[in-house]
């Protein structure tokens, strides 16, 4: 009787300690759940801008703002201006080339191909005032920091349309200045969801939708959901904002990661926990990107200038996209579209302003992204690739960088003048390179990875999706096996012979142990 009580006594022990264990996990709140609790709560601000007597009076220049702002954030303006959204420019390693100033000031891309000579225009995303030329611009002057197109809560601040980065004549700076606070979407996107000339053009998962789009959307940014702001996940300290532009970084520090909010092992299923290892979160979770408005997929720059009656012209599609402008060339869009995919270290090569091309006879990869199946850092991600056909000096062998922008026509510009010998000569001359006179295009590519428009758990990407002989999505890359994927004729011939074994194995396992228990009866 004894035993028999001990033994229950233990069982029930054994029992509690499980309903405890088990109850815990249930209360416990893991990392993720805490962070829903974050962002749910949003804090009223400490400060009534309205209520300060240096912001009390009409403002008539936008560096009067400024001014007022660093009267009181003393040390902002020196923390501003070592960031590169200041400087257009930073220091990079790049593999091959060692430390170089890397940024806007000198990198090409195969949009509008970049900003020498043509910063009145760029520079409207610049946060700053007056930079009509980025070699005299002064990098020194904290008045001409633009803090309200970051800072502005009222979302009425706009910077106006070839003005160097001014704001728009229209904007109430003094109201603007009043109502101040944390960036918002509507601050970060009004750039960011606009490169390359237009809504979504350039990156295909940054869409004006985003200002005020559901989950289906973008799970972390859906004003249904969690309602996410971009600076949420990209951490700000002292101005410097984490998270980089793969067109502009090639050095893998200062990323956002998804782990730093979901962990290593963000499934239940331990293995799904195994893929992350050399699967990037956003392959499964970002199926397609350009889900609300299409993003430029292809750019022909060889088909500009063309000419109506003396006047530029545009074609649209049936969504308003321009198919072709005669400022820019001709265009193609694509909606819901399945990204590529390859391996990814986080670090990557750049074209910049005066390097040669060795062979023209394939397409330039403009920013190269370094990873293999075999480095350990790497990882398979989703890219966007935007092809194009821009100008290129068939002798010297390099992209140039052509004069777009000018006030008037006779400054050589293309957008006015539309002439591509003019613009490569003053373009290349204001870049202070050399041009032969000749005017050819080349083939140039681009790699954007895709990191938002993500999806719930239950519409990401299934097995099959990937783990099937037909359609896989990573059919590009061939430097591993995958399963249900790949043939091997030596695998499957000993797969097959494996199976056939081990039923074999089997059979006369049973077989053996029959007899004998047959034998045993007969002897007993």
């Amino acid at each position: 009787m004894k035993k028999i009580f001990i033994s229950v006594a233990l069982i029930g022990l054994v029992i509690a300690i499980a309903i405890g264990i088990l109850s815990s996990k249930d209360t416990e709140q893991n990392p993720l759940s805490l962070l829903q609790t974050k962002l749910s709560e949003k804090p009223a601000p400490s400060v009534d801008h309205t209520k300060f007597a240096v912001l009390q009076k009409k403002f008539t220049t936008p560096q009067q703002v400024t001014e007022a702002c660093i009267s009181c954030h003393t040390e902002r303006a020196k923390e501003v201006m070592k960031s590169n959204h200041w400087n257009w420019e930073r220091a990079e390693y790049i593999q091959g080339r060692g430390i170089v100033y890397l940024g806007k000031k000198n990198a090409i891309n195969n949009f509008c191909i970049g900003t020498e000579g043509n910063e009145e225009s760029c520079a409207k995303c610049h946060i700053g005032y007056g930079m009509k030329d980025s070699k005299t611009f002064s990098y020194t002057d904290s008045t001409n920091i633009d803090c309200l197109v970051c800072h502005d809560n009222t979302e009425t601040y706009a910077k106006a349309n070839e003005k160097a980065g001014m704001p728009d004549p229209s904007v109430d700076l003094s109201n603007v200045a009043q109502h101040v606070g944390d960036p918002k979407r509507s601050n970060c996107g009004v750039c960011h969801f606009f490169g390359g000339g237009g809504n979504n053009v350039k990156h295909g998962d940054l869409d004006k939708a985003m200002f005020d789009g559901p989950k289906s959307l973008d799970i972390h940014m859906g004003t249904d959901g969690m309602n996410m702001q971009c600076v949420d996940c990209h951490k700000t300290e002292k101005h410097n904002i984490s998270g980089k532009m793969y067109s502009l970084s090639s050095m893998n520090r200062n990323r956002v990661t998804c782990e730093e909010c979901h962990t290593e092992n963000p499934h239940a299923d331990a293995i799904l926990n195994q893929h992350t290892l050399k699967v990037a979160c956003q392959t499964c979770h970002i199926p397609v990107y350009a889900k609300a408005n299409a993003t430029k997929i292809y750019w022909d720059w060889s088909t500009a200038g063309k000419l109506k009656n003396g006047e530029p012209y545009e074609e649209d599609d049936k969504d308003g996209n321009h198919t072709y402008l005669s400022i820019k060339g001709s265009f193609k869009w694509g909606t819901n579209l399945k990204p590529d995919y390859i391996w990814f270290n986080g670090t990557a090569g750049h074209y910049l302003l005066g390097d040669t091309v060795a062979d023209t006879t394939v397409p330039l990869v403009l920013n190269p992204l370094y990873g293999s199946y075999n480095d350990i850092d790497s990882k398979i991600i989703p890219v966007k690739i935007h092809r194009a056909l821009q100008p290129f000096d068939p002798v010297t062998k390099m992209l140039f960088q052509p004069k777009l922008y000018a006030d008037k026509k006779g400054e050589g510009a293309f957008w006015k003048d539309f002439n591509w010998e003019t613009a490569a000569e003053v373009g290349m001359k204001d870049a202070g390179l050399p041009f032969s006179g000749h005017v050819s295009f080349i083939r140039t590519e681009m790699y954007w990875p895709i990191n938002h428009m993500v999806s719930s758990k239950e519409n990401a990407l299934t097995c099959t999706d990937c783990h099937s002989r037909e359609n896989s999505r990573l059919v590009g890359l061939n430097d591993f096996y995958m399963p249900a994927r790949d043939y091997s004729a030596v695998i499957e011939y000993a797969g097959g012979w494996l199976l056939i074994l081990s039923l074999l194995g089997v059979f006369a396992h049973g077989t053996m142990r029959l007899v004998s228990s047959y034998k045993m009866k007969k002897r007993g």
